[in-house]
This record gives C-alpha cells, sequence and structure tokens, in this order.
C-alpha cells in the first residue's frame, strides 16, 4: 500500500522524535517476562480479525481521550502497534506529549508479527 506524501512526512517526524522496536525484540521481552503493555491502535475491525495475545485494543481514534482510564501510570512502559508501525508512531508520539514516559511503536505492526508465525487471539 503506497501512503500519501503528507501522511508520511508527519509519520518520519513523529519517528524521528519516539523508541521504536521491533517484532523480534517485542516477542523476546514478552518471553523474558518483563512487564509492558500491548496496545492495539487499529481500527475495530481490524482488532476483530485478530491481535497480539493480551493487548489492550485502544484505536487511534480514542487511544488520546480514553488512555488515563485504562492506563493511568505515566512510567508504564507501552508498547504500541498497528497495521505496520506508522499510526501507532504517531500515537506514541502524542503520548508522550500527554506524559507518558516510556513509549514505544513496535516497526512492522500486526503484519510483521504474523509473518513470523507467532501466537495471535481473536475476539
Amino acid at each position: 500500500m503506497a501512503h500519501a506524501a503528507q501522511f508520511m512526512k508527519l509519520v518520519t517526524a513523529a519517528k524521528a522524535k519516539i523508541k521504536e522496536t521491533n517484532v523480534a525484540d517485542v516477542k523476546r521481552r514478552i518471553d523474558a517476562g518483563e512487564n509492558l503493555t500491548l496496545i492495539d491502535v487499529r481500527e475495530d475491525n481490524e482488532w476483530a480479525q485478530g491481535h497480539l495475545p493480551g493487548a489492550l485494543h485502544l484505536g487511534k481514534g480514542i487511544i488520546e481521550r480514553d488512555i488515563e482510564q485504562r492506563v493511568p501510570q505515566t512510567d508504564a512502559k507501552l508498547v504500541l502497534y498497528c497495521g505496520g508501525g506508522f499510526r501507532s508512531a504517531l500515537a506514541a508520539e502524542n503520548l508522550q506529549k500527554m506524559g507518558y514516559i516510556n513509549v514505544e511503536s513496535m516497526d512492522g505492526g500486526w503484519k510483521g508479527w504474523r509473518d513470523a508465525g507467532l501466537p495471535t487471539e481473536q475476539g
């Protein structure tokens, strides 16, 4: 999928200001028992088709509105993901602006996780 130039400009600017991780690193950290919260920022229909085990669903359209209720600790380790890593980068930048200090965006996103054959769940 080719993304619009102005969207990619926003994503590039956001990625310069946030911390990114990748699928392999997130899987390693989960397996090591690291206390982190996975947050899926995709749309409702994408979430319904499958997501990472144990993830919270806070879509890109509502995450800023609802994050404080779902994760009130601004020092919690948060790993955001979307389809490939662009929307999660934008959301991560906004959470940082809101005072969350341990936010990461997972480059590769849902597609990278699924393509690696890693566990998923539905519902």
